[in-house]
């Protein structure tokens, strides 16, 4: 009987072993959620009490003090994550008649009773491995893994996979019970938020959350194959595992839009980790968070890898060498410095291996040397006249001529006098206007928005681009950013820099001081004999260095565009362009990524094609790939449908393989253009009353996924539905959306409205239509006119 999986049978599944079962595993449950009131109570205790005042008041006794507090304060965020479905399965390994096996309980955080021993099992831990990873063929050492269902505090269902009968307890093997885990929880109603499967991970996910964290991995799945939920869990899993490198540098979270954010948003603290950064592409630059998008084909434009060529010119082209050279007046005098000595300090200032506002303080100071150059020869000149006039006239005392030739052996200027003059120049708005001309100070914000106002310097800088692309580029200066603009930003703001000497003189100043506070808390910590794991020397020190609101890594991450994180997880990442990759890579500079996504999927027009398209400019030939191929959500029938159109926009790909057999097949509905305002509302209130009928509990969602040339004329007649990508569109039980806004996404019922627009609508419209039929975990309406797609037919 090891060599399988045991079924259950129909006596086990009895109302007195389900019963058993049920009282077995709450009186358990209770006592890990007393524990966790325990140690949650605890932790508030200990932020009320605050720091306190004993201990004197030198920094050793304030960090001795505050380390209770701090950790208290962790630990507190961890233990409020985690209150819903806190244990949420079991193993029993196999035993012996003379020896039982080990039963471990486990749960999204790790918990010991008062004796220290363990009551909970952290689900990244490696005593927890074997619930993810044990199969029929391959069971290890278990004899059973059971799942444990909670709603609230309370157990309402247990589901048994017996591997070894005879590896049980006698008392065990009676009180069998099961269904399915991850059928069962496929099931159920989709509530606007991405369900927490930490318990239904299969072998092929666990394969992926506990990969290394060096290089770049690519989860390659197709829909429902669970790679966004396998991307969430190892970004828990890596920040469990390697919390040295990852908890000071933070881990970041891309996604596809605002929408699936919020999807996903409440997954990572339910997982037992708070401090994790999430963003789309349009947020990634600070102080700009975009959601418009271009139309394709300037987005193609804007994502090619030649426009960071094109802003490096446009760069260039700002850095100026006036013909015949610079001329200004200032304190009266009309000053100048040659076109030869313009250039070459322009020379000399780009040949520094800085960006253009950090050379641009050499070469404001080589003119500004030459400016100064020039006042003194003027004033040494007007000097001179009366004395050139005695020499003239032969009546020039001797010694005044020798005073003139040891002046003539001289510099006009010492060093001081040569700073001194610059600074006076300097204060003169006419010569700073003048420089400005020459090398401006820029910000990635005027320069991109000069340049694309600018028809004429936007031919200048872009040689390598036909004049129709060029055209797509020109817009009005007060147009909004764009998701597509914020990679370019990011791309300005690395080639131009900041140059702020003040600024930097106290950054270097407060790293000084942070960096002697570290040490000395470290040295705290250890005379205290307290776990560098539990509290950071760091944090700690900067606790006491700065009285302000403490921010976490995720805010000061997200406001630091320089920020290298310890790892990367872009999903969706096959929408991504070949710009918004560099703007990715530039934020991880080890190439610890996670790239998540489906190219069968690539719905946008400057997305990937391939991995290596991608990937390679970057890591060429150095990231591994990881396929998924079971496709857990979409029922048999539906899947059937979106194969038949994989095969002709992506003959390429293989489709995953469905595992559920369930819910009826595709509806094929025909509606006029005129009656879909009476007809689109119909039909939503009587699915949203299917979903509902046919969940449990919890109720259901449903998305009416519309072409471009309905949308507006949908959203009339859905006044009720949520719409778009805000985030409070999934509060709504029912939601109007793009092809592209649905990415990532999930609903137990799906309207697509005028499939054959969906295809028409960009030239990647197959793969958008196939995203659309994906997204329904039960039932899918397809309402159509006569144009109805031969594929669909």
């Amino acid at each position: 009987m090891r060599a399988g999986q045991v079924k259950p049978s129909s006596g086990n599944n009895s109302e007195a072993a389900r019963a058993a079962a049920l009282a077995t595993e709450q009186e358990r449950v209770a006592r890990v959620y007393a524990r966790l009131d325990t140690e949650r109570a605890a932790a508030e205790r200990a932020l009320a009490a605050g720091p306190g005042e004993g201990g004197g008041a030198g920094f050793q006794a304030k960090v001795e003090r505050e380390t209770v507090v701090a950790e208290a304060a962790r630990r507190l965020a961890r233990l409020n994550g985690v209150e819903r479905a806190l244990c949420f399965g079991r193993i029993d390994h196999r035993g012996t008649a003379e020896e039982p096996g080990d039963t471990f309980y486990i749960g999204r955080i790790g918990l010991r009773d008062d004796d220290r021993e363990p009551l909970l099992i952290d689900w990244r831990a490696a005593a927890a491995r074997p619930f993810y990873t044990a199969t029929a063929s391959d069971p290890g050492t278990l004899a059973r893994r059971r799942h444990l269902h909670l709603r609230d505090r309370t157990v309402r269902r247990v589901d048994d996979e017996v591997f070894d009968l005879d590896g049980l307890r006698p008392g065990d093997r009676s009180a069998i019970v099961g269904e399915a885990a991850l059928l069962a929880a496929l099931r159920r109603g989709r509530t606007g938020r991405m369900g927490d499967v930490v318990a239904t991970i299969q072998e092929e996910q666990d394969q992926v959350i506990r990969s290394g964290l060096q290089g770049v991995l690519v989860v390659q799945g197709g829909p429902g194959t669970g790679k966004t939920v396998a991307a969430l869990h190892r970004a828990a899993y890596l920040l469990y595992t390697y919390r040295d490198v990852l908890e000071r540098r933070g881990v970041l979270i891309i996604g596809p839009n605002t929408t699936f954010l919020r999807y996903i948003e409440q997954v990572l603290p339910g997982l037992g980790e708070t401090d994790v950064a999430l963003a789309t592409v349009g947020e990634l630059y600070p102080g700009v968070r975009a959601s418009a998008e271009d139309p394709p084909a300037v987005a193609v434009v804007k994502g090619d890898a030649r426009m960071a060529d094109l802003i490096e010119t446009a760069v260039r082209s700002r850095q100026r060498v006036p013909d015949g050279g610079l001329t200004v007046e200032a304190d009266g005098l009309t000053l100048h410095a040659d076109e030869e000595t313009c250039r070459r300090a322009r020379d000399r200032a780009r040949a520094l291996r800085a960006a253009h506002n950090v050379q641009r303080r050499m070469f404001v100071h080589e003119i500004l040397d030459a400016l100064a150059a020039d006042r003194a020869r003027q004033y040494d000149a007007l000097a001179d006249e009366p004395i050139e006039q005695m020499k003239r006239e032969g009546n020039i005392p001797a010694w005044l001529l020798e005073l003139i030739v040891n002046a003539d052996e001289n510099p006009i200027l010492d060093p001081e006098d040569v700073r001194l003059s610059k600074e006076m120049l300097w204060e003169q708005p006419a010569v700073r206007s003048a420089i400005d001309e020459l090398w401006p100070e820029l910000t990635p914000e005027r320069l991109l928005t000069g340049l694309f106002a600018d028809p004429s310097a936007l031919r200048k800088a872009g040689g390598a681009f036909a004049e129709s692309e060029l055209e797509l580029l020109h817009r009005d200066p007060s147009a909004p950013w764009t998701v597509a603009d914020v990679p370019l930003l990011d791309e300005a703001a690395e080639r131009l820099g900041d140059d702020d000497p003040e600024e930097r003189a106290r950054a270097r100043a407060a790293a000084a001081e942070r960096a002697a506070g570290e040490r000395y808390a470290r040295e705290v910590l250890e005379s205290a004999g307290v776990d560098a794991d539990l509290v950071d020397a760091a944090e700690l020190a900067a606790r006491n260095a700065d009285d302000g609101p403490q921010r976490t890594t995720a805010e000061r991450a997200a406001a630091d565009r320089s920020w290298a994180y310890g790892h990367v997880i872009v999903d969706e990442a096959q929408e991504l362009s070949a710009m918004a990759w560099r703007a990715v890579m530039r934020r991880v500079p080890t190439r610890s990524l996670t790239v998540v996504g489906d190219v069968a999927q690539t719905g946008s027009a400057a997305g990937a094609a391939s991995w290596g398209e991608m990937l390679d400019p970057y890591v060429a030939g150095r990231w591994r790939e990881h396929r998924l191929t079971v496709n857990y959500r979409t029922p048999a029938a539906i899947m059937r449908l979106a194969t038949r159109l994989l095969a002709q926009v992506a003959p390429d790909q293989t489709p995953p393989e469905p595992v559920r057999d369930d819910g009826p097949p595709p509806a094929l509905i025909p509606v006029s253009p005129a009656e879909l305002p009476t007809r689109v509302p119909e039909l939503v209130m009587a699915e949203l009353g299917e979903i509902l009928s046919e969940g449990d509990d919890t109720a259901g969602r449903l998305a009416v996924i519309v072409s471009p040339a309905h949308h507006a004329a949908v959203l009339a007649a859905l006044p009720d539905a949520g719409a778009g990508t805000t985030p409070e569109a999934l509060d709504a039980p029912a939601v109007v959306l793009t092809p592209s806004e649905a990415k990532g996404l999930e609903f137990d019922s799906v309207i697509i409205v005028d499939p054959a627009g969906i295809l028409a609508a960009s030239a990647r419209g197959g793969q958008d239509l196939y995203v659309a039929l994906t997204r329904p975990t039960r039932r899918l309406t397809i309402v159509h006119d006569d144009d109805l797609p031969d594929v669909l037919g």
